[in-house]
């Protein structure tokens, strides 16, 4: 699932080039460890619902892109109307169909999809959401862009993303060797500055931010102008 509160919450989305194609398939041989792993920090991530709940209406269309299994596009789907949930990875998109069978949502849909996604329709959605994805992709302005692209005017764009820029530096030096060796894919090292001035300046007004947990994960509520 997207599972916001997991350690680095490190997600396979991003664009078709040829180290993504690597990235991708990263993410499938990992997909089934990355399902059962627990999360984390259960607190973070039911603030976290919590707040994304606040801004949904039961008639809502919703896109959440790096979706992984699944679970959290489940627990939203009592909350909207239709919930359409993406993931680059083929592995993730198959078990979250797997859970979808055995649950009762029959308004959830699951595919894969990189990002940007030129499959997105204009003015389609009444929230985007994006759980620690942003950090993982490799044109942040282009898949803000794109992403927006496809909300309705006034509609939202939830996201949570992992700083690690803001954390220790040693991040960046562990991160860097765990990719030459093949055990990570691309990440960006990026600031709470980085990720709302990229929403901002792609045609966003933002209404909320926030830290769950503390210091980690920034949480931003934006609205479409």
């Amino acid at each position: 699932m997207t599972e916001i509160a997991k350690d680095m919450a490190v997600r396979p989305v991003a664009d078709q080039s040829e180290p993504m194609s690597r990235d991708s398939a990263f993410w499938d041989k990992t997909a089934e460890k990355y399902a059962a792993s627990p999360i984390k920090d259960m607190d973070a991530y039911l603030q976290t619902m919590e707040r994304t709940k606040s801004y949904l209406e039961g008639d809502d269309r919703v896109l959440e892109v790096g979706c992984g299994t699944g679970s959290t596009a489940l627990l939203l789907s009592e909350s909207v109307g239709h919930l359409t949930a993406t993931d680059f990875s083929a592995a993730m998109i198959e078990i979250a169909n797997g859970k979808l069978a055995g649950h009762s949502a029959d308004n959830v849909a699951f595919r894969q999809a990189p990002l940007p996604d030129p499959a997105i329709e204009a003015e389609t959605f009444d929230a985007v959401l994006a759980f620690n994805v942003l950090h993982l992709v490799r044109d942040l302005p282009e898949v803000i862009r794109n992403l927006r692209r496809g909300l309705k005017p006034g509609g939202v764009f939830i996201s949570k993303t992992v700083c690690l820029a803001e954390q220790n530096r040693l991040w960046a030096i562990a991160i860097f060797f765990m990719r030459l060796i093949g055990y990570a894919p691309h990440v960006r090292m990026l600031r709470v500055f980085d990720v709302e001035k990229a929403i901002v300046e792609e045609g966003f007004e933002i209404v909320e931010t926030g830290s769950y947990p503390a210091g980690r994960n920034h949480f931003v509520v934006a609205r479409k102008t």
